[in-house]
């Protein structure tokens, strides 16, 4: 990558769609009138380093809710919310202690639907700094990086499937040692990908 910054840059400012769960399972019926709340993730990608590296984190295995994923730090959006920028902001220093200050935001990449009704907006920022991750407990087992290079090279994306509500389904993933990053995260990061190769 020559200068990452301005690659990011670039590519949030393409035109495009936004993406869904649903994306490689097109005889999915979607529930009428359903009713989807605005969240907001935080896409950390720090230059603290020789490379560019993506922050993610590997939620605890005892929530209810999507244990043992690997995800963005984020979550649904709060009455006492600005706006979706804010809470992927608010979410990242509650779930891994970032600094509201330290990320340089970028921009956004369209929204994604998920298969829980949230309509989720990735919020792109740098960080140009290091600082010291303090995961959540409870929430967050464990905060990681991975070479940005890795996650936005296409050729590194396998659509795998299982059995979920008694339908296969269809998910992107995107493995990268031990981590097995997939479903929502793996498809967000799937369009940025996509965006940089365009």
């Amino acid at each position: 990558m020559r200068d990452p910054v301005a690659d990011l840059t670039a590519a949030l400012g393409r035109p495009g769609n936004g993406s869904s769960d649903f994306d490689l399972n097109p005889d999915a019926v979607l529930p009428e009138g359903r009713k989807l709340r605005p969240a907001g993730v935080l896409v950390p990608i720090s230059l603290a380093d020789d490379a560019p590296r993506l922050i993610l984190t590997k939620r605890s295995s005892a929530l209810k809710h999507h244990p043992g994923q690997i995800a963005f730090p984020g979550g649904k959006q709060d009455q006492g919310d600005a706006d979706v920028t804010a809470t992927a902001l608010r979410e990242a220093q509650e779930e891994i202690g970032l600094p509201p200050d330290l990320p340089r935001i970028l921009g956004h990449l369209p929204a994604h639907e998920t298969v829980t009704s949230f309509t989720v907006t990735p919020v792109v920022a740098i960080l140009d700094q290091a600082f010291d991750p303090v995961p959540e407990p409870g929430e967050v087992e464990e905060v990681f990086s991975v070479p940005l290079s890795h996650v936005l090279n296409p050729d590194n994306y396998i659509v795998e499937s299982r059995r979920w509500r008694g339908q296969r389904r269809y998910y992107f993933t995107v493995p990268f040692g031990p981590y097995y990053i997939w479903g929502a995260t793996a498809r967000m990061l799937r369009g940025l990908a996509a965006r940089m190769a365009g």
